[in-house]
């Protein structure tokens, strides 16, 4: 394994000293711009450009001084990304907020006025994509999906920037949240990762949902119902998943809270498997919506200066047991790895 000189520099800005991506991701939009309207009483068109703005800014410049990197928007983010702390990358997501809820297959697209070469003149030192993927979609779906991942992919080798691609599990019409889809979820995160890590895609970092549900976790502080597994077979589930991965691959939060994204953490880390890091968001601080919706920023500020540090260093006391990206390869630097 040979990496460029542009994705070799990528890679060490978004990473730690160690070679871990400990990152914080704020390139929410549309659905922060419906949670700050809802805890104000109002409808969404009042939540104004800049109010997304000044709430990404500030939690920027509070979390960056405790993270790795810090992935944020380029439609609402270019402000916050200034307010980043000098230790810190960063990653811009490149795909519009969203998707094609019009028709069967939650279709992705891209920024309508950005490129990988515009992104990166913004001061990209990674590339992000989301996707929503299901394996076992009919053919038609996917081949469109597979394409555009491709046709980014491309994009990102041409201009020598790392492409980060995170990808979220579904199964159209059905609610991911019940026992049901926990049962299906470990194989649902297995074949997207099996399939990302293949070489026409250009990928070089999985963004991977974990490969169960915590809530259905036997014996978890997060289970207090009904189970889908033991913690035995999940962890199991964990190991098998990242057997999978021929790429580095980090945990994304999906929208946990911080108590059930650390104790996740601590069953990954338990497994031994060679996860890289996180790029984690709403865990760190969903909970300070509320406060800047009917306090205002200086209350944000407050609130995350004390409850936000908390909870990224919360998650960063359970990545000690997290691998650096280069080591994925077998590399002892990512100088190792120089083309």
């Amino acid at each position: 394994m040979k990496i460029t000189p542009g994705k070799q520099k990528g890679m060490k800005a978004v990473s730690d000293s160690r070679g871990v991506i400990a990152a914080a991701a704020m390139d929410q939009r549309g659905s922060l711009r419906s949670a700050i309207a809802k805890e104000r009483g109002v409808d969404k068109k009042e939540v104004t450009d800049q109010m997304l703005s000044e709430f990404k800014t500030c939690v920027t410049r509070v979390l960056t001084p405790h993270a790795s990197a810090i992935l944020l928007d380029p439609e609402f983010g270019l402000e916050a990304a200034k307010a980043r702390a000098k230790n810190a990358g960063l990653l811009l997501a490149y795909e519009n907020s969203g998707y094609d809820n019009t028709q069967p297959g939650r279709l992705p697209d891209l920024l309508d006025i950005w490129s990988v070469r515009r992104l990166v003149a913004a001061g990209a030192d990674c590339i992000k994509i989301l996707l929503y993927y299901n394996p076992f979609d009919s053919a038609k779906i996917n081949d469109i999906k597979h394409a555009w991942v491709e046709r980014i992919g491309s994009e990102c080798t041409a201009e020598d920037v790392p492409f980060f691609l995170e990808f979220v599990t579904y199964e159209e019409g059905k609610d991911e949240k019940t026992v049901e889809y926990a049962r299906k979820k470990p194989d649902l995160v297995m074949g997207s990762m099996k399939e990302f890590s293949k070489p026409q895609y250009g990928v070089d970092v999985l963004k991977v949902e974990v490969p169960i549900n915590m809530k259905y976790v036997a014996g978890t502080k997060a289970c207090t119902g009904e189970s889908a597994y033991t913690r035995d077979q999940a962890k199991d589930y964990f190991r098998k998943a990242a057997a999978v991965a021929q790429r580095p691959f980090i945990y994304l939060s999906a929208g946990v809270t911080n108590d059930v994204f650390a104790e996740t953490l601590e069953l990954a880390s338990e497994t031994g498997v060679n996860f890289s890091g996180v790029l984690c968001g709403r865990a760190t601080w969903y909970d300070g919506i509320p406060v800047y919706a009917k306090k205002g920023a200086a209350a944000l500020e407050d609130w995350m200066n004390g409850q936000g540090v908390k909870n990224i260093e919360n998650v960063n006391a359970r990545l000690k047991a997290a691998k650096p990206w280069y080591g994925f390869y077998g590399a002892t630097s990512a100088a190792a790895l120089a083309d």
